[in-house]
């Protein structure tokens, strides 16, 4: 008699409650329902969007000023025994001095070179037309010559058709440039006193957003602040210095050699380096061109230059300053910058790896929390996770400490 029913419970707690598959098929159709249903009230979070969009600009500039001013005012404050706010205050006069000196002495020298430039392009242009006429004049190469030409004449009927397109276009988003210079205004004014307070209050942030956690995952959730805090700290200042390094390596090689507008390509050649392993290369672009508007030796220069930069950042440079601190197999950061660029364009290929960082560690967090509390992995692979997690633990604290 007590058979049956105890075959019907069993069965049913086998294939629906005890069922380690179910569960999870189950909880992944509840993240997409969840999903769904944001989705189909997403104009709730429209407003959210917006005012995003309105303060992140700032916060996030004034994050990365953070990470480059805190060691130095940590220092300040632990080796000098300079108050922290006086230490603040100093290193913003110093900032604030070196931007007058830049706009005062720099900024017209750049303006200088990019006048020139835009001045001379037209004998550039036709310097380089000469040039390839004269190379292709044999007639072997005729065919070669006439769709060069062609090409050379469609080029130049696109350029100016799109100039026809472009000057009434700019009459007519005269007030959207306005509202563009506007943001750039606000965002510069409002990210130095953002990042004041995160000078000032910077150990009671993570404090502050610990208090909101369950007392039993605090500790976790502090380590894994850390350890995000640590990761975004040392690639930012990282790439950031390399990036400082790679300019006046390409400033100088070009000054070397006689190369225009040297100024110039060294500052694009440094912005450009923040994008991994192509900036670099998409910074020789324009300095070959111009180097084939003078003369043909001198793009032989430019690319000798190219190479005594790239082998220096690479073997010197960037193992000393960056090293692997993100941890990432460059196949893993081709993927990530690919997806990234193809979703976010340029913004995206500069902060696709960070992003992609914190996301990993976060991830890495939650399936050790779900090996410790699965019945999938066995003792041998926990014991080896947990000393994994206390070994990254104490090297967050020892860097933290320091």
């Amino acid at each position: 008699m007590k058979e049956t029913p105890e075959r019907k419970k069993s069965w049913f707690y086998k294939w629906f409650l005890d069922n380690q598959l179910t569960v999870i098929l189950i909880n992944i159709f509840l993240i997409f329902l969840i999903i769904f249903l944001f989705s189909k009230i997403s104009f709730v979070f429209d407003p959210l969007g917006q005012i995003l969009g309105i303060t992140m600009p700032p916060v996030i500039l004034a994050l990365v000023l953070y990470y480059l001013i805190n060691p130095l005012i940590n220092v300040l404050e632990s080796k000098f025994h300079v108050n922290r706010i006086i230490s603040i205050t100093f290193v913003f006069i110093i900032i604030l001095a070196l931007l007058i000196w830049g706009v005062m002495s720099l900024i017209p020298f750049v303006q200088s070179q990019v006048d020139s430039l835009v001045k001379n392009w037209p004998q550039y242009w036709n310097s380089l037309n000469k040039s390839l006429q004269n190379m292709f004049s044999d007639p072997k190469l005729h065919l070669v010559k006439d769709r060069l030409v062609q090409t050379n004449t469609s080029i130049t009927k696109s350029f100016e058709k799109s100039m026809d397109q472009i000057l009434p276009q700019t009459m007519n988003n005269i007030s959207s440039a306005v509202s563009v210079l506007t943001n750039v205004v606000v965002i510069l004014m409002t990210a130095p006193f953002i990042l004041f307070f995160m000078l000032k209050d910077d150990k009671k942030f993570k404090e502050s957003v610990i208090k909101f956690v369950p007392d039993r995952v605090k500790v976790s959730v502090g380590d894994m602040l850390s350890e995000i805090s640590q990761s975004l700290s040392s690639y930012i200042t990282g790439q950031l210095t390399v990036a400082f390094w790679v300019a006046v390596m390409f400033f100088v090689g070009y000054l070397i050699i006689g190369q225009r507008y040297a100024l110039i390509l060294g500052i694009v050649a440094g912005v450009l380096n923040l994008i991994p392993y192509i900036g670099s290369t998409l910074a020789l672009v324009p300095s070959l061109v111009i180097a084939a508007f003078i003369a043909p030796s001198m793009v032989l220069k430019v690319l000798i230059v190219f190479a005594v930069e790239q082998t220096v950042e690479t073997r010197v440079i960037s193992p000393i300053i960056v090293g692997n601190k993100m941890q990432m197999h460059p196949v893993t950061t081709i993927l990530v910058l690919l997806i990234s660029a193809g979703m976010y364009g340029l913004i995206g290929m500069i902060a696709g790896i960070p992003i992609f960082a914190i996301l990993k560690i976060i991830f890495t967090r939650v399936f050790n929390w779900f090996k410790r509390n699965s019945s999938w992995y066995s003792q041998e692979e926990l014991l080896e996770t947990k000393e994994s997690n206390d070994s990254d633990n104490t090297k967050t604290s020892e860097k933290l400490h320091k």
